[in-house]
């Protein structure tokens, strides 16, 4: 069982006897109290929970993350005065620079209900309601300011306050350079990395499976199961090598692998053995692959094994020849699919005649908070929660226009997967939400990734 399965286990446990006592206080208050007591407490308690606790936070928003950068990155000196971010000493900066800044965040009163956020320059970046404790602000695109004293943060339903910390990360401009993105489904390399491929100088997409299960918006038309599978697998295949177009990306340098959703695992453990699909009733890859422009070896047999997956990647990326490789974070992404897409990418490397210079790693998941990136569309993006002290990261961070937010936003709006309305007691606890919390929906779409990925930031993290 994975770090995520455990926290969510735990967290169903708790709420199971958060019922229980719930239930006993409801049934004692319409004995000792009124009988129609039980059902209006009922009522609220339902309401305060949708709109206050239904996030999936698995730690206590007064825990400091714990961040630990490489031992060479520049640390100039700041201060924080009347709410201005201050340099010790001049700094020369270019622009481009991941700058990132360290300080306590403490809520307000308000801050227990409403979301809060600091606000700075053109950006503003949300924490846990009910924070108090380290945090890290994505200061990346307000170099100018900061060189200049005129950074000012202002914090709405928190303050800030200590020692702050600052870390300059010089970056080259990855975008000039041959970029591969690997995507564990379709949609994947969109929510990520975006904006860096339609950027990229020469961009291609590699999508490993075919995102087939769950498909029961389709069986809605009268599909059987596994017919439904089948259909969801072919218009996500089609996403994966469709929509990158959308970017200026050719066909030709976008595959769809065609392997099966959530079976990466069990391929990964038995190299040999051809996994079958969970629902979609197949045992042949080549169904999901009839839109590649590019011929694989895993075409020759269409057996989902491991080592097809592996001999896939390799004949790829000596045609790519990517001098960035994007790829899942091992240690920050927890979904299973794509902890297997990062060890294969990895597996596929070595003795290699083509290495990448450089391997940025992302995260669409977190073990941790389910609503992370914090905050609204367009909002930036500040680091994630990380306890893990041992972990040396090096962050990279990009800042993308109005315009090309929208231009993903878009590109995510042509995938099927984000298509389909969210289930009704999702709608009603976001119109809660919006109601008694403050929360706005995204502009660009109902899908919860719309909010989450469309923002003022991409995040990567070097590992290579």
């Amino acid at each position: 069982m994975s770090r995520k399965q455990q926290l969510l286990k735990r967290h169903r446990r708790n709420k199971r006897i958060s019922l229980v006592i719930g239930l006993l206080l409801l049934i004692a208050s319409g004995v000792l109290v009124a009988w129609w007591l039980p059902l209006l407490l009922a009522v609220v308690g339902w309401i305060a929970h949708e709109a206050w606790f239904a996030d999936h936070l698995f730690y206590a928003p007064k825990d400091d993350y714990q961040y630990r950068f490489a031992a060479d990155t520049e640390c100039p000196d700041v201060r924080l005065e009347g709410g201005r971010v201050l340099l010790q000493a001049p700094l020369s900066l270019a622009g481009d620079e991941t700058l990132i800044l360290a300080l306590k965040v403490k809520s307000g009163v308000l801050g227990r209900f409403f979301d809060p956020f600091v606000q700075f320059a053109d950006d503003r970046q949300t924490f846990e309601r009910g924070v108090n404790g380290l945090r890290y602000l994505n200061l990346t695109g307000c170099a100018q300011a900061l060189s200049g004293g005129e950074l000012s943060l202002r914090g709405r339903f928190c303050r800030v306050a200590g020692q702050p910390q600052l870390w300059v990360l010089p970056q080259p401009d990855y975008s000039e350079q041959r970029v591969m993105v690997i995507a564990p489904h379709a949609d994947d390399a969109e929510l990520a990395a975006f904006d860096l491929y339609s950027q990229a100088k020469e961009a291609w997409i590699v999508t490993l499976t075919a995102g087939e299960i769950e498909a029961q918006h389709y069986q809605q038309m009268g599909l059987e199961p596994a017919q439904a599978a089948r259909l969801k697998g072919r218009l996500r295949a089609w996403d994966s090598v469709a929509v990158p177009r959308w970017a200026g990306v050719p066909q030709a340098q976008c595959a769809q692998l065609g392997y099966f959703c959530l079976q990466l695992p069990a391929m990964q453990a038995a190299p040999e053995q051809p996994i079958p699909s969970r629902e979609a009733d197949l045992t042949d890859t080549r169904l999901f692959r009839q839109f590649n422009s590019v011929a694989l070896p895993g075409d020759e047999d269409g057996a989902p094994t491991w080592n097809n997956l592996l001999a896939d990647l390799r004949a790829l990326i000596l045609r790519a020849k990517p001098q960035v490789i994007v790829l899942p974070h091992p240690a920050i992404d927890p979904h299973p699919d794509h902890i297997c897409a990062h060890s294969a990418v990895i597996e596929a490397l070595q003795g290699l005649a083509w290495q990448p210079d450089t391997l940025l790693g992302y995260a669409n998941h977190l073990h941790d908070n389910d609503r992370w990136p914090m905050g609204n569309s367009g909002d930036g993006i500040a680091l994630p929660p990380v306890f893990d002290a041992s972990l040396t990261l090096r962050p990279y961070s990009r800042v993308l226009s109005l315009e090309q937010q929208r231009d993903k936003a878009m590109a995510l709006g042509m995938m099927h997967d984000l298509q389909p309305r969210a289930a009704l007691k999702r709608r009603v606890r976001r119109s809660i939400q919006r109601l008694l919390a403050g929360r706005k929906p995204s502009p660009y779409g109902e899908n919860e990734f719309f909010r989450k990925a469309v923002r003022r930031h991409e995040l990567f993290w070097h590992l290579k």
